[in-house]
């Protein structure tokens, strides 16, 4: 897919998920999540050709004008959306699949100083809440939901909704949403 592909599948996904969103000119210029994902693809880009001081230094950038710090080394798929971003962390090692949204304040970030996999892997059509911290290189699985706030050290499979410190996995139940679980009752802390 070309570059102005993606870009017009990440306003479209953007759309998708809030909805306060009013134009496609709107997002384009005004949302820092979409720039800081925009900027990660070059800065990730620069990491896997060699040029890791620029890769860092772009990333730096990013951040000082974003609010959002994404390592040029993390793997993040499409569709991928940052939501009022201020505060959000993702770590060199972090992978992320498709349709992924988070919300401000999220850690993906590590518990340990050795070197490989140290961050978590995030699922497919994954949503996390505001304030959330998933730690360590733990996967969480598909269609999962991760409250606000809550601190997530262990692996979830497929469908969690995981609440709490630290996390422990409730029903899913069906019908729902990602974006529907996030505001339920129920599922808050």
């Amino acid at each position: 897919m070309s570059a102005w592909g993606r870009f017009r599948e990440d306003i479209e996904a953007a759309k998708l998920r809030d909805p306060a969103a009013r134009s496609s000119f709107e997002l384009a210029l005004l949302y820092p999540g979409l720039h800081a994902v925009w900027a990660h693809r070059a800065n990730h880009w620069l990491w896997t050709h060699r040029a890791r001081f620029l890769a860092r230094t772009g990333s730096q950038l990013t951040r000082w004008l974003t609010g959002i710090e994404i390592h040029p080394g993390a793997v993040i798929g499409r569709r991928f959306f940052i939501d009022h971003g201020m505060g959000v962390v993702i770590g060199e090692t972090v992978e992320v699949g498709d349709d992924v949204m988070l919300y401000h304040g999220v850690t993906l970030g590590g518990r340990q100083r050795e070197g490989g996999k140290r961050h978590p892997t995030l699922g497919d059509r994954v949503a996390v809440g505001a304030g959330a911290k998933v730690l360590g290189p733990i996967t969480i699985g598909a269609d999962s939901v991760i409250g606000a706030n809550a601190v997530v050290t262990r692996d979830a499979p497929a469908d969690s909704v995981l609440v709490g410190v630290p996390a422990k996995p409730r029903s899913h139940r069906q019908g729902l949403d990602t974006r529907a679980l996030l505001t339920a009752p129920d599922y808050q802390i």
